[in-house]
Parts: C-alpha cells; sequence; structure tokens
C-alpha cells in the first residue's frame, strides 16, 4: 500500500448510497492518515452548494475541490478560488461576449444565478434537440472566434466553459502540484462532464454502475486498460474499482 491521489465526481458517483459511502469514506481516510492519500472532490456544483450536499452527507473534508466543471480550485486552506488557476482561466476568455453570441439560440434556457460563475456560463437543454443544437452551437462560436469547452451532460446540463477549463485538466493541475504520478491517480465519474477526467493519460479511471448511457458509450467507443467499468453503484462501485487498480487490498 502506498498514497494515491484520489479524485471523485459527488453526485450519483460518491453520493448515492449512504451505507456504501460510511464504508469507503472509513476506508479513505485510514489511508490518508497511514499513507499521506490526497482527497479531491471534482463536481459540477458552485461552491455553495457542496458545501450544502458536505454538510448534509457528512463528507470527508476533501485536500482539495474542484467547483463548476473544472472552473474553481479550493485548496483546504483557501476560502477563495486558487488564484493561479484562475489566471490560467482568463486568456482567450471573454464571459460577456460569449454570453451574448449565444442568447439568440431559444433552445437554451439559463440556469440559476447560483450555478454560473466568471469562467461557467450554464444553459439547461433537451435531450431532444440537443442533436440539432449543440453543431450549430459549436459553429457559431468558431464563427465569431472563441475557444470554448462545450460541456453537455445527463441529458440537460450544458455548459460553456474556457478552452482551459475542464475537470480533467483541473485533475492534473493539482497532480502536478502536489507530484502525484498519472499511475498513482485514479478519478471517478459518472456523466459527460466527468469524461475529461479519463482523457487525459494513464490516470486509472472508475467509471460507476450506474454511469449515464453517454458515458457509457463513449467508454464503449474507446476501451481503455486505465479505465474500469464497475458493476457496483456509486460508492460501492467506486470501492470495487479501487480494489481493482490495487489501491487498497
Amino acid at each position: 500500500m502506498a498514497q494515491f491521489l484520489f479524485i471523485t465526481d459527488l453526485d450519483n458517483t460518491l453520493v448515492g448510497d449512504d451505507e456504501a459511502l460510511a464504508t469507503l469514506n472509513e476506508r479513505l481516510l485510514h489511508h490518508r492518515k497511514t499513507y499521506g492519500t490526497r482527497i479531491v472532490y471534482s463536481t459540477g456544483r458552485s461552491h455553495q452548494s457542496y458545501l450544502g450536499l458536505r454538510e448534509e452527507k457528512r463528507l470527508i473534508e476533501p485536500d482539495a475541490v474542484i467547483n463548476g466543471v473544472g472552473t474553481e480550485i479550493y485548496l483546504a486552506d483557501q476560502s477563495s478560488p486558487n488564484s493561479e488557476w484562475s489566471e490560467q482561466l482568463t486568456q482567450g476568455w471573454n464571459r460577456d461576449r460569449i454570453l451574448a453570441s449565444v442568447t439568440h439560440f431559444a433552445d437554451l434556457t439559463p440556469q440559476p444565478q447560483a450555478e454560473q460563475n466568471p469562467f461557467k456560463i450554464s444553459f439547461f437543454l433537451s435531450d431532444a434537440v440537443a442533436s440539432d443544437v449543440l453543431p450549430r452551437l459549436e459553429q457559431r462560436l468558431k464563427e465569431e472566434g472563441f475557444a470554448v469547452n462545450i460541456i453537455y451532460s445527463s441529458g440537460q446540463d450544458l455548459d460553456l466553459l474556457p478552452i482551459r477549463a475542464n475537470k480533467g485538466l483541473a485533475m492534473t493541475f493539482l497532480r502536478e502540484a502536489w507530484q502525484f504520478n498519472p499511475q498513482r491517480t485514479v478519478a471517478c465519474g459518472d456523466s459527460g462532464n466527468d469524461r475529461a477526467l479519463f482523457e487525459r493519460g494513464e490516470e486509472r479511471g472508475i467509471i460507476v454502475g450506474n454511469a449515464q448511457p453517454e458515458l457509457r458509450e463513449w467508454h464503449q467507443a474507446h476501451p481503455s486498460p486505465h479505465r474500469y467499468m464497475a458493476e457496483e453503484s456509486c460508492a460501492g462501485g467506486i470501492m470495487e474499482g479501487l480494489l481493482h487498480f490495487g489501491f487498497f487490498a
């Protein structure tokens, strides 16, 4: 056994099975105390929303939390987003102009203000029209000269982010800052906005058994020995994957 970097999505990945979560929390706390393992939450939630969930589910205090689909990083000793990460996202990003460029798309419904942030523009988009709207949206942004990460997940959530922002890039930022190699890094997720966690390189990936079809289909189309598709759901699936990769014995 040795330390590793553990990164997980929250809703329907870490959270969703309270009994399995309690067991996983116990193992993770022991591993952090004994070996120095780092624990990171990576979520689409705003920081305020995350704090509410952490209190409700009695989550382990993490070493860092990635909020807003990779647009904010809070280290354990910071009460505001990490400035070094934020500075990287400003390059080529003009939130007001990008927002103005897409407002004429009638199928886009803005998400509540609490889910917006300076580096994240979020809409609801029905799955029934997404296959038509997304290519037109991408073309419009290209014509306007904007390099934007377009992330669609869970059949309804559309996020426009700086080209340098997503969950995978935020994971790499922390991994390199803490000097973990990819083989000692494991990321867990269930939906389309977690895909970036599994595309970086040799980091190990765990897809929980209750994953969304969009992520299952991508996994099947892009098989990798570094990625594991669990049978169990939520925290139970994470435990299964950690055993598979040998992070837990």
